[in-house]
């Protein structure tokens, strides 16, 4: 389905198709809800999970499946997170591809060791990876609100997850004497780590629930289904997609690290940062069991913990966090106490229950952690357009103007337009957004990025679901993170959550996605142009029942 924008309104008649994008408009960041929120009434209030309301929180089946704590951790006494000494040697963590023989041992004995723990213990293999399931499933409400309390989608995604790394690292070298003992990664964003690594196809290390077809493969960012690729061809689209969400789609922090989630029902959101939306997702769907209702274990929040790639995986995410750090020479991301002092709970290595905060994991040396230096090939390449913009400009004035301003791909007739169903992404949509500011200075693009925000995303929460985002694209169904026309990607993995009874939520907040464009535009030659093409792809059919509400232009700092 194609729709065209002109001066702020639809050009086309309603006869003719159903208007999709019923509210496109310009904005400016920083007025009304443009995080994805609403205005809230508890601004000044750090988030933290009522540890006394955990609730069956995942679909099973045509059960309720349930992951809380017994005894409840309400019941437990809590002490303040201590950094280590900071004499104590730092632990770096290794590339699963570059790990020696003794190491790979080490690690499957304290997996095994761990999973050979008491049910009930909290080092328990599977009391660990139910950690996952109750964060990553919003099992508590938040202190004094009924609103969930959620990890994922947020500027909370990486500390959580730096933090349940940090413990689960401590316990492992605990379970088997080794005070330095340091989890590996999955270095997915290096050609020579981009397979699964073979470590964790052994012993203790090992889950039976994978997609066996994939695993021999290049693992692939822009997953949906079996592209046909060659393992050349996966790593340079890898490479790229790198470089647009390390880099040139990265360039303000909220971009990178996700949406402001603020405490309440009314302060609400749903927008991943860019490593969260990929690779994250998808290699979470990529390892997952394609023939479980929901690619469990990894293809799912409830189960991933269960499979013990996730630390390997989650580890490079943060590596991913901590390279995007040292690239902004450490700036602090938000300057926001409500950020800074949200907290989680963890058992430590003593079996102590402890609270840590947002503020507690910023400093990577504080936690006496690194990570190996194995190079960062993706900083060097930054795609280039799949046709010369001049030439691509023509193109799509032709069709614009030739359809009366309803824009079509090649090959989609009218007939096919009238029937498309509303909202729907079972085809590619492009659609004319008009731009506020063009021409505008180095100062100015420094000081505000350039954002396309698409909003209003509506998709089953248990589905996997895919769409990729193009600007000024000739051909879209061709088109690949190489190419610079790639703007970025949006991606569900299944996070379905219940909502228990007596939890008063409002209207379902909607995902979005916000995606940097300054850079791009220049590419693209387009920075005195008043309006761009923006293409929605679904990718292997997965968006069918998804819609979206709108795009707009906004401009972040």
């Amino acid at each position: 389905m194609v729709v065209g924008l002109l001066d702020g309104a639809f050009v086309g008649r309603k006869s003719r198709s159903t208007l999709l994008f019923h509210d496109i408009q310009v904005a400016i960041a920083g007025s009304g809800a443009e995080d994805g929120s609403t205005e809230i009434k508890n601004r000044g209030i750090p988030l933290k999970a009522n540890l006394s309301s955990c609730h069956p929180s995942y679909p099973s089946g045509d059960q309720i499946g349930s992951c809380c704590p017994t005894p409840a951790w309400s019941e437990l006494e809590i002490i303040d997170f201590q950094f280590p000494d900071p004499s104590s040697p730092i632990r770096i963590r290794r590339a699963a591809h570059l790990v020696d023989e003794e190491y790979k041992a080490k690690y499957e004995k304290a997996v095994a060791i761990m999973k050979e723990l008491p049910l009930d213990h909290p080092h328990n293999f599977w009391r660990q990876a139910d950690l996952h399931c109750i964060y990553c499933t919003s099992a508590f409400d938040q202190v004094n609100s009924t609103a969930p309390f959620k990890t994922h989608h947020s500027w909370l995604f990486f500390p959580w997850h730096r933090a349940l790394l940090y413990f689960h690292e401590r316990i492992l070298g605990k379970l088997i004497g080794d005070d330095n003992f340091a989890l590996t990664f999955w270095s997915w964003d290096h050609p020579d780590g981009m397979h699964f690594p073979t470590m964790f196809t052994e012993g203790a290390l090992n889950n039976t629930e994978r997609d066996a077809i994939r695993l021999p493969t290049v693992v692939d960012f822009n997953y949906n289904e079996d592209r046909g690729l060659t393992d050349g061809e996966l790593v340079l689209d890898n490479l790229a997609l790198m470089y647009h969400h390390m880099v040139s789609g990265a360039k303000k922090a909220e971009l990178f690290m996700g949406c402001k989630l603020r405490s309440g029902v009314d302060g609400d959101c749903d927008g991943g940062g860019t490593i969260e939306e990929s690779p994250h997702n998808p290699v979470h769907g990529w390892v997952g069991d394609r023939n479980n209702p929901v690619k469990e274990d990894m293809g799912a929040f409830h189960s991933a913990g269960r499979d013990p790639v996730l630390y390997a995986h989650h580890s490079n995410i943060d590596r991913m966090w901590a390279t995007w750090q040292k690239m902004r020479n450490n700036e602090l991301e938000f300057d926001d106490d409500e950020w800074l002092n949200s907290e989680f709970t963890f058992f430590d290595e003593n079996l102590q229950f402890v609270r840590i905060r947002v503020r507690d994991v910023l400093n990577m040396s504080k936690l006496r952690i690194d990570y190996q230096d194995i190079g960062l090939p993706w900083l060097d390449t930054r795609p280039q357009p799949s046709v010369h913009p001049e030439i691509a400009r023509s193109i799509l004035k032709k069709r614009h103007d030739h359809n009366e301003g309803i824009l079509r791909m090649p090959g989609e007739t009218a007939e096919a337009h009238k029937l498309q169903r509303n909202g729907r992404l079972d085809k590619s949509i492009t659609i004319r957004v008009q731009r506020p500011r063009i021409n505008r200075t180095q100062e100015e693009k420094h000081k505000e990025e350039e954002v396309l925000f698409i909003y209003g995303i509506d998709t089953k929460r248990s589905d996997f679901v895919k769409f990729d985002v193009f600007i000024n694209a000739v051909e879209e169904t061709v088109l690949v993170p190489q190419s610079r026309e790639f703007a970025g990607t949006f991606t569900n993995i299944d996070n379905s959550c219940t909502n228990p009874k007596g939890r008063v939520e409002k209207k379902k907040v909607k995902p979005h996605l916000k995606l940097g464009i300054s850079e791009l535009l220049e590419d693209l030659q387009a920075e005195g142009d008043d309006n761009i093409w923006v293409t929605l792809v679904s990718r292997g059919g997965t968006a069918i029942n998804t819609t979206v509400e709108g795009i707009r232009i906004m401009y972040m700092k």
